[in-house]
């Protein structure tokens, strides 16, 4: 068993049940990490999911890394990030026999998403029916102007690449 926990600084930690540190992770961005307020998995604990300060959802598969934490080839790879609020997030959930992922917002709102690809799929509230089966149609909620984004490349985000960029004067210019 692992015991997943979320920070203020934007990581996820990864404990042993013994209280060890197993496995820190930071979300691949460009932007700055900002504060995670929501995790959860899916009942067969293939994926990982936390919801963030600024409204964003960030998905992991972490499914090979769980079958042998030791192995360091087994890697946590984030697959899928979207912008699901405005505002904080403050709880989601996996639905795995739909497929669908649930988040609720401090704005008083609770939207449904595709768990696949982040396909926004409608609000509980909402006049029509959900539409489960298309996720074909790009759409999303007023608030968000952002589509899902989809992490193909390996996360570098925590090696620090040195640049050597010396100071030189030069008394001419």
């Amino acid at each position: 068993p692992i015991l997943a926990s979320a920070h203020d600084n934007g990581c996820i930690c990864l404990w042993s049940i013994q209280g060890t540190l197993v496995k820190e992770l930071l979300p691949f961005s460009k932007y700055a990490s900002v504060p995670l307020t929501a995790l959860c998995t899916d009942i067969s604990t293939k994926m990982l999911l936390a919801g963030s300060k600024e409204g964003h959802v960030m998905c992991w598969r972490i499914s090979s890394f769980l079958e042998d934490p030791q192995n360091c080839k087994n890697q946590i790879k984030e697959e899928l990030r979207w912008r699901a609020h405005s505002t904080k997030v403050v709880d989601l959930f996996h639905e795995e026999e739909k497929n669908v992922v649930v988040t609720a917002s401090i704005d008083g709102s609770v939207r449904l998403w595709h768990a696949m690809n982040g396909s926004y799929l409608g609000y509980f509230g909402q006049a029509r029916k959900f539409e489960l089966s298309d996720i074909s149609r790009l759409i999303l909620p007023c608030d968000v102007n952002n589509f899902p984004t989809i992490i193909k490349e390996e996360n570098k985000h925590m090696e620090k690449k040195k640049f050597d960029y010396p100071l030189m004067l030069d008394r001419d210019k």
